[in-house]
């Protein structure tokens, strides 16, 4: 049977509006022909129209294989667990969102040799553009922490980089749910051009997401335009069922999120997967108290990094998270979408 290709793709996701952007298909394209413009509300990538199987009859695949969009969605609220927990870094870590705990067990891995990239969003702290990038020191890592998952960036556009170019063997990817399907797909692939990106993915983070925003229409239209807010005097933005924006001089704005529908990415209206399920360690702010993040500790690899960011006293970890909570949210996005 003939494999589908990105024509097949751009038919049944990209032009129906259920493309999520997490820049799988950009990173797994072998002729470097898809890619995604700047500006806002961009909906889906484009091709250059070349193809190695649509033109040159080459069995290929790649993009349409990694689609977390392409085949049923996700159905569950957490998803198969090896244990629950809080944790929260045990080192200072200035920008942290939560409790800082997925930026501790990922500094331990790379001091301990665990890995030797990850795969990330970071931002311009001035203008908060975010932006898909390697990291390979762990004193760039605490100095980049805190999620920038707020909008939107191709966060696996990357991987191509970091497999391809660099030929890193042991990467963690850090990403919200679409992200993380994407990659349990590349992992379980048989496809030769899938199977050096499955390999080199050693840890694979999920973090918990209602949706996310596009960054244009976020920043510079609702907050720059409507509420004047400058960029660079946002310290932190949070989403807690409203979007709460702490200021650096102490100050707090809130915008509900029915006033933000037009800044969501329409393809988030097609997920309805809050706890990245596929993951090996998932990670959120709900279900624990502040200054702590929930751990979902789903795989034997995810308990190993987690044990040993313990044992090396760079994370403390804590019985009593609230699952309730977390289901609660859960159960909510997959009857919204």
């Amino acid at each position: 049977m003939a494999l589908k290709n990105y024509r097949d793709l751009k038919s049944e996701v990209w032009d129906t509006g259920k493309c999520s952007g997490c820049g799988a298909c950009v990173a797994v394209c072998p002729a470097d022909a898809i890619s995604f413009d700047e500006g806002e509300m961009v909906l889906a990538p484009k091709s250059s129209g070349y193809c190695k199987q649509a033109t040159d009859s080459v069995n290929c695949g790649a993009c349409y294989s990694v689609c977390p969009r392409v085949g049923e969605q996700p159905a569950e609220t957490l998803g198969k667990y090896l244990e629950i927990a809080c944790g929260k870094s045990a080192f200072e870590v200035p920008h942290k969102q939560s409790g800082g705990a997925v930026t501790a067990i990922l500094v331990n891995a790379l001091d301990q040799g665990l890995i030797d990239a990850i795969v990330t969003v970071t931002e311009d702290r001035w203008t908060l553009k975010p932006s898909s990038v390697i990291i390979t020191k762990s004193d760039l890592l605490i100095q980049q922490a805190g999620s920038r998952y707020s909008w939107w960036v191709p966060l696996l556009a990357a991987l191509k980089h970091a497999v391809v170019e660099r030929k890193f063997k042991r990467i963690a990817v850090i990403g919200v749910p679409c992200a993380v399907q994407a990659v349990a797909r590349m992992r379980k692939s048989d496809n030769d051009l899938l199977v050096p990106y499955g390999n080199a993915i050693r840890l694979v983070i999920g973090l918990f997401c209602t949706e996310t925003f596009d960054y244009e229409a976020l920043i510079q239209g609702k907050l720059h335009t409507q509420l004047k807010l400058e960029p660079h005097d946002i310290k932190k933005l949070d989403v807690k069922g409203k979007l709460n924006i702490l200021k650096h001089d102490g100050t707090t704005t809130i915008v509900p999120l029915a006033e933000l529908e037009t800044c969501i990415r329409k393809g988030c209206h097609y997920c309805t997967d809050l706890t990245a399920v596929l993951s090996d360690i998932s990670a959120g702010s709900i279900g624990s108290p502040a200054g702590n993040t929930t751990l979902i500790i789903r795989t034997p690899t995810g308990k190993g990094f987690v044990d040993s960011a313990v044992q090396n006293h760079k994370l403390t970890i804590t019985p009593g998270a609230d699952t309730t909570a977390i289901e609660k949210l859960a159960l909510a996005k997959i009857r919204k979408n």
